[in-house]
């Protein structure tokens, strides 16, 4: 049975202080324990994070890590670094990853190889740009995101994988896409995924949508066949939302 998770990407936002305060009053909230609750801080809090949520059922991940083992790489974060601290989750190839820092598949390649080596379950992102959409190329996209970022894992790597289904129009703009439209590409990589690895191994991975999701519409979106929960942004950085978003299975 899939895994339903929802995680909350929260960007760069919150000082240490307002950290804290946030995990403080998730804490307090109640949801179900069959949804995987994960937060995405930036680097700094990471650990401090890991040890305020010893002991609860809420994991940390981490935004972005290298795509080298180690070095004179300076600014960059290191999966082993990451796994050292605690954390059990890495984004790789967020949209704005890709857009704001030119990261390419073959670049998300590397770093979803570190991450696995590293015992970290990647959180691999793919999504298309309005002009994509617009144009009908939207699935011949998101199959090149797909095949070249994770397509070379054996299928015993890949389910140690979440997808993240980000349409890139629908982020930070109010938009979000109809459940016909995430249905539709849900399903379209549930399909890619059954073609390369089978129908055991694709009925078995968690895709996320991100896309806008929010109190409002996540019962409708999580009630779709292939979409196993979201990767929260704006939502994520209040804290009854996002518990109010984990109970909408």
């Amino acid at each position: 049975m899939r895994k339903k998770i929802v995680a909350g990407n929260w960007k760069m936002n919150k000082s240490l202080p307002e950290a804290l305060e946030l995990v403080g009053a998730i804490k307090t909230l109640s949801y179900s324990n069959e949804v995987q609750l994960i937060v995405v801080p930036p680097f700094l809090y990471a650990k401090t994070l890991v040890d305020e949520l010893s002991g609860t059922q809420v994991s940390v991940g981490v935004q972005n890590c290298a795509k080298q083992e180690k070095g004179a790489f300076t600014g960059e974060v290191s999966a082993s670094m990451i796994q050292s601290v605690g954390v059990d989750y890495v984004i790789i190839g967020h949209s704005e990853r890709r857009a704001y820092f030119s990261e390419n598949n073959q670049d998300l390649a590397l770093k979803v190889d570190l991450a696995l080596a590293n015992h970290l379950t990647p959180i691999y992102c793919c999504g298309e740009i309005i002009e994509e959409r617009n144009s009908g190329n939207y699935f011949e996209v998101v199959k090149s995101q797909i095949s070249e970022g994770i397509f070379h894992l054996s299928a015993t790597q890949i389910q140690k994988c979440i997808i993240a289904y980000e349409p890139v129009w629908a982020i930070g703009t109010g938009v979000t896409a109809t459940p016909e439209q995430a249905q539709e590409m849900h399903q379209f990589i549930r399909n890619l995924l059954k073609e390369k690895y089978g129908e055991a191994d694709a009925s078995s991975i968690s895709i996320l949508y991100g896309g806008s999701c929010n109190p409002q519409n996540a019962k409708e979106l999580f009630a779709l066949p292939d979409v196993d929960g979201g990767l929260i942004g704006g939502a994520s950085l209040v804290a009854e939302d996002f518990i109010a978003i984990a109970n909408s299975f």
